[in-house]
């Protein structure tokens, strides 16, 4: 079993900065790529970044293309999100994803919530304007 825990989240003026952390813990994460979802009151969950195995391939919603920096760190089996020029729009609890199967093609992001095996808790991010 693996174990997905999110950190960062908190309240931030409209302009200001986060960076969400997202750690996966329990059995040896070989190989897995992860993403970052996010879902706001009386919405649904969409994807926000995803971030292939290798590093090499990342995809971002259009709405924050340019604002956000998706990055992993396999030495510690942890993803981050950096969240520049935060928008009241971007309030939203955020949901770290890991997908871990084999074979994992180093290259492929994945962007469907159904393609991930482990979820998060969620952190909760607020944009005060």
């Amino acid at each position: 079993q693996v174990k997905v825990v999110e950190s960062g989240g908190g309240l931030v003026q409209a302009g200001g900065s986060l960076r969400l952390a997202c750690d996966a813990s329990g059995r040896a994460l070989d190989t897995y790529a992860m993403g970052w979802f996010r879902q706001a009151p009386g919405k649904r969950r969409e994807i926000v970044a995803a971030i292939s195995w290798s590093g090499t391939r990342s995809y971002y919603a259009d709405s924050v293309k340019a604002r956000f920096i998706i990055s992993t760190e396999h030495a510690k089996n942890t993803a981050y999100l950096q969240m520049s020029s935060l928008k009241p729009e971007d309030t939203a609890v955020y949901y770290c994803a890991v997908r871990s199967r084999s074979p994992m093609p180093s290259s492929t992001y994945y962007v469907g919530a159904g393609a991930y095996d482990y979820w998060g808790q969620g952190t909760q991010v607020t944009v005060s304007s």
